[in-house]
């Protein structure tokens, strides 16, 4: 009885090594795939991430661009209460003007008729001429006032307007941001970094602006 090792044919030590190479093949094509699911979801983290940075920034410049608008209004309220206040003074400023001139026309004529009245109507010329000069100087500190008003609220204005673009910057890019993520576009993603980055300039100078 013949007890030798028996040699195992070509056609199995072929057919394990195809089997080995088929699984190699396999093997490098799944970690390939799993490569490119990680590339093409890796940068949705940082697309979800972005988004949530500019949704925050979108809510402070809208509360930025409401809070200055507030500010400008108020500021042009104070200019016209001032201007009223002015233009009372300098009515009653031409007032006494009116008076002082009348007063001195009288005097003129009393001098030829009753030369005792003239120094009563001297003095309410010199009277009415001692309150212009108040009236004027208060009419002139409030229109001072008013265009410092209307000055202030022109700069709160203009910050008004950087926040309200910087808003609705803010505000596209979300929605691009959104629709990347919808059709997996990472081009449209980055175009909403490049819109909030304007956005995030205007944002900047608008607190850097006097106000």
């Amino acid at each position: 009885m013949d007890y030798s090792p028996r040699r195992m044919p070509e056609e199995d030590i072929e057919t394990a090594e195809l089997k080995e190479s088929v699984e190699s093949s396999v093997e490098r094509v799944l970690e390939h795939e799993r490569e490119e699911e990680r590339a093409k979801t890796g940068w949705t983290v940082y697309l979800s991430l972005s988004t949530a940075i500019i949704a925050v920034f979108a809510a402070v410049a809208s509360l930025e661009s409401g809070a200055n608008s507030n500010d400008a209004i108020l500021e042009k309220n104070d200019a016209v209460l001032n201007q009223s206040k002015a233009s009372d003074e300098w009515a009653l400023y031409q007032a006494k003007g009116t008076r002082a001139a009348i007063a001195h026309g009288e005097s003129e004529f009393a001098a030829a008729t009753n030369p005792e009245l003239v120094g009563k109507f001297h003095d309410e010329v010199a009277r009415l001429k001692g309150e212009q000069g108040p009236l004027e100087k208060q009419a002139r500190s409030l229109e001072e006032q008013v265009e410092a008003h209307n000055a202030r609220a022109e700069r709160l204005l203009e910050r008004h307007h950087r926040f309200a673009i910087a808003v609705t910057l803010f505000q596209i890019a979300v929605a691009l941001c959104a629709i990347a993520a919808l059709m997996k576009k990472k081009p449209l993603w980055l175009v909403a970094l490049g819109a909030s980055a304007i956005g995030l300039v205007l944002f900047a100078l608008g607190f850097i602006s006097p106000a």
